[in-house]
């Protein structure tokens, strides 16, 4: 079953247009968020973010679309499942009609779950994707339905025997990955690259962040990152609302450590159960 607008329908049911502008244009927007044992993980987080995005795209966000008002319809759509651990994607689009100047700047919203295992993995590979670039700037820190440059990089990646790759943007600095936001260790700094480089704005990456800060033997950067940093670090790991924290092992021919990635997941695991 999938959530249309605050009706339960199942996915045959559900009858998209040809006018439908998340299709022709890309004028839409999601949030992928993780309930793990009945609790919607980082919800508020999640919230304030699709506000925040809803809001930079000039869409009319409904009187109706409070924190309580999506929580309430996560559960309801949630509650035919009998897994401790979904994904949950909210999807929220501008009504049909228009060419690029939309008809209406009113939305509709779809909320979908499926079922996950937890998936991170002892070996994890990662190289970079250099065919086309993730152009910096504020509208790649949104995250619209439109992911071709994810989807190319995905591909390369199962092409190439790889896990995962790392976008660059037009400076050719690390951006992120395909899935989600990057980190690098050298010593006792880790660095990630700022919001300004062109990666999305993770809600993992956050609480990372928060994380790295309260810690006494690390400290944190968000800055701006080269390929040659990438290869020359003792540690690199990646995050995303789905998996949590994944540190990579192999970044073409160098292999790395894992031990400070492994640290830092447990306690944003502990945060993911507390919070």
């Amino acid at each position: 079953m999938i959530n249309y607008n605050g009706s339960l329908i199942s996915e045959e049911e559900l009858q998209l247009t040809n006018q439908n502008r998340a299709f022709k244009y890309g004028d839409g927007i999601f949030e992928t968020i993780k309930l793990q044992n009945g609790k919607i993980v980082f919800l508020e987080d999640h919230y304030f973010r699709l506000m925040a995005s809803m809001r930079m795209l000039r869409m009319k966000i409904p009187m109706k679309f409070t924190l309580e008002f999506f929580e309430e319809e996560i559960k309801k759509t949630t509650a035919a499942f009998n897994s401790n651990l979904l994904r949950i994607r909210i999807n929220v689009y501008r009504k049909d009609g228009g060419l690029y100047t939309p008809l209406t700047n009113d939305v509709d919203y779809i909320i979908e779950v499926k079922e996950i295992t937890s998936n991170v993995k002892e070996v994890y590979k990662l190289d970079l994707y250099k065919d086309f670039y993730n152009y910096s700037g504020l509208l790649s820190t949104v995250k619209t339905t439109n992911r071709m440059l994810n989807t190319l990089a995905a591909i390369y990646a199962e092409e190439n025997d790889l896990n995962n790759c790392v976008l660059l943007n037009e400076r050719k600095g690390v951006v992120e990955v395909t899935n989600g936001n990057i980190f690098i260790v050298k010593g006792n700094t880790i660095k990630t690259p700022a919001l300004t480089e062109g990666c999305i704005k993770g809600i993992t990456r956050k609480k990372v962040i928060e994380i790295i800060e309260k810690h006494p033997d690390f400290t944190i950067e968000e800055t701006s990152i080269s390929p040659f940093e990438l290869q020359k670090s003792d540690e690199v790991f990646i995050t995303n609302a789905i998996v949590g924290l994944q540190p990579v092992t192999n970044y073409r021919k160098k292999e790395f450590k894992t031990e400070i990635g492994e640290k830092i997941g447990k306690s944003l695991s502990l945060m993911t159960i507390t919070a």
